[in-house]
């Protein structure tokens, strides 16, 4: 009986990575051009390339409509649903308790989107996933880390979402070991973004793996 269960483990695993390896690249940008077309920003006037890298370098001169991020990158034209994106992030700012970047996903509109704060300290307001829901950002990780070290160089990023069963998964350097994780199931599909709270940082080399969708709402 313990075989025949061991047997059942891994074809279940064995399956979840091949799903996984299936979803088919749906968007790349190593930044080799040193334009920042293809993406709708909070303020343009906050980003721009440097060093083959998206740089985050100022304030964003906006103000979202509920408590959440003020500095967003969103890629354009690109709706999923199932997804996996790969990217490498570099904080550029001070070292403090909330020294952070923000990855965005399902967004669906400026007051419906996920976004996971990567920060160094966790607390309410900080390092975790959270939700916007046409009201302030609110924490809904039910696993987190005490924090990250960000130190002054490139750290590789990983999220994992999972619409049937509404899986999110966060991974910072170590790509088998998650340090955020959750359960929702608010918003199916929708854009994809980067930036922070009110730091600065870099984004380079993204890879998106994904299912292509509709949404009818929008930042725009």
């Amino acid at each position: 009986m313990k075989n025949l269960n061991l047997i059942a483990l891994f074809l279940f695993l064995g399956q979840c990575l091949t799903n996984a390896q299936d979803l088919p690249l749906v968007y790349e940008n190593d930044f080799a051009s040193s334009e920042t077309s293809g993406f709708i920003f909070t303020d343009a006037n906050a980003w721009r390339i440097t060093d083959g890298a998206l740089e985050l370098y100022g304030k964003s001169d906006y103000k979202p409509p509920f408590r959440s991020p003020f500095n967003i990158a969103i890629i354009d034209d690109l709706i999923v649903g199932d997804f996996t994106m790969k990217v490498d992030l570099k904080q550029t700012g001070k070292e403090y308790g909330h020294r952070d970047m923000c990855l965005f996903f399902g967004i669906n509109d400026p007051t419906n989107f996920y976004y996971v704060h990567i920060a160094s300290v966790a607390d309410d307001h900080a390092h975790n996933i959270f939700l916007v829901n046409d009201e302030a950002r609110r924490k809904i990780g039910t696993f987190t880390t005490e924090g990250v070290t960000w130190g002054n160089s490139w750290n590789k990023v990983k999220i994992e979402r999972v619409v049937e069963n509404g899986s999110i998964k966060i991974y910072f350097n170590d790509m088998n070991k998650p340090i955020m994780e959750t359960t929702d199931l608010h918003f199916p599909a929708g854009s994809i973004g980067f930036g922070s709270f009110d730091d600065t940082g870099m984004i380079d080399n993204i890879k998106i793996y994904g299912e292509k969708t509709t949404l009818q709402k929008s930042f725009k």
